[in-house]
């Protein structure tokens, strides 16, 4: 198939002020058919709270591997120098990705806007029986329950304007030439970029929250997505690492870095 990959996956207990906090988590990252891996992800686990983030360092521009690593570097560090669990969580991920978007657009200032360095990225922080979740571009998040769909997050793209404005159907975005154009990213033009911040969701046993990149959601549909974990199957790291595959199969021998986050809420 011609791709590297790495992932990790463990079984979490974690002690919280309502008793026990039982989660699995699991990650995955593969090359694809690049010459380099511009994705980063990571799952961060504190006493009573948890942190998924996955980037996207935009290969057009110059660095987008460095604007990943930089992205992800300064989320963590506002995530692990945060009072567990996180006071306020809205503002908290508007102001982890607002300092992330600083650090990258630092990376750049000695470079003309068209080449400084630029990513998406998605953020779920999960605590108190509730997930709470942030992005900026076209990396995702998914909530999955009951092997469907109950929600995912709304690109900053072209053609979700134009799915939201009735002038493409759903059936229409995979194949529309302007899919991956991205309207808003972290890095660049200094100004804070447009970002959506979700509302609290609550979260049922045997939820998944499931967050990736472009490379993985670009070819498959949300059905494939959403039923990519059997219960009594195969264990999660293993059910994303086969929907990683499948990905990267689907976009051959084009395949772009196909990255994810996966947490399943056992309660």
């Amino acid at each position: 198939m011609g791709c590297a990959e790495c992932y990790k996956a463990r079984l979490s207990l974690a002690e919280t002020s309502g008793g026990i906090l039982q989660i699995e988590y699991a990650d995955i990252t593969l090359l694809g058919h690049r010459d380099d891996n511009q994705d980063r992800v990571s799952v961060a686990v504190a006493e009573n709270a948890v942190l998924l983030a996955v980037v996207d360092g935009m290969g057009g521009h110059a660095e987008g591997a460095r604007a990943a690593e930089t992205s992800l570097a300064s989320m963590l560090e506002s995530f692990w120098q945060a009072s567990h669990p996180v006071f306020d969580p809205l503002g908290f991920l508007h102001l982890t990705l607002s300092k992330a978007h600083d650090d990258v657009v630092n990376l750049g200032a000695e470079l003309t806007l068209e080449t400084r360095p630029r990513a998406t990225c998605a953020l779920c922080l999960v605590q108190g029986g509730a997930a709470f979740w942030a992005h900026v571009g076209d990396s995702r998040v998914y909530q999955i329950r009951g092997g469907a769909v109950k929600e995912r997050t709304r690109d900053h793209s072209h053609v979700e304007v134009l799915l939201a404005e009735g002038l493409i159907t759903e059936a229409e975005v995979q194949g529309h030439p302007m899919r991956n154009f991205v309207e808003c990213c972290i890095g660049g033009d200094a100004a804070v970029p447009e970002m959506t911040v979700g509302t609290r969701k609550p979260l049922l046993a045997g939820d998944i929250l499931l967050l990736c990149t472009d490379g993985l959601w670009a070819n498959l549909s949300d059905a494939d997505i959403a039923g990519f974990y059997q219960p009594g199957g195969k264990t999660l790291r293993e059910s994303l690492m086969d929907l990683g595959k499948r990905a990267v199969q689907a976009s051959a021998p084009y395949s772009d870095n196909t990255t994810a986050a996966a947490l399943r809420w056992l309660g």
